[in-house]
């Protein structure tokens, strides 16, 4: 499978999103801020998810 120059760097760019949020994830935890710390996981599972292939990069208004 080839890669393009355009999916290498989003897949750059979602690996380095999913590293800070890693350690805003442990930032959060170390400070005892839950909701923030659920938050931020959230966004880490959903990166991840893209990663993965397993989400869509955009979600599609289905009324359009």
């Amino acid at each position: 499978m080839r890669y393009t120059q355009s999916s290498q760097r989003r897949t750059a760019t979602l690996d380095y999103m999913q590293s800070m949020l890693g350690q805003m994830r442990t930032m959060a935890a170390a400070e005892r801020c839950d909701m923030l710390v659920y938050l931020v996981e959230m966004a880490y599972l959903e990166v991840s998810d893209i990663i993965r292939g397993d989400r869509p990069l955009r979600v599609r208004d289905e009324r359009h």
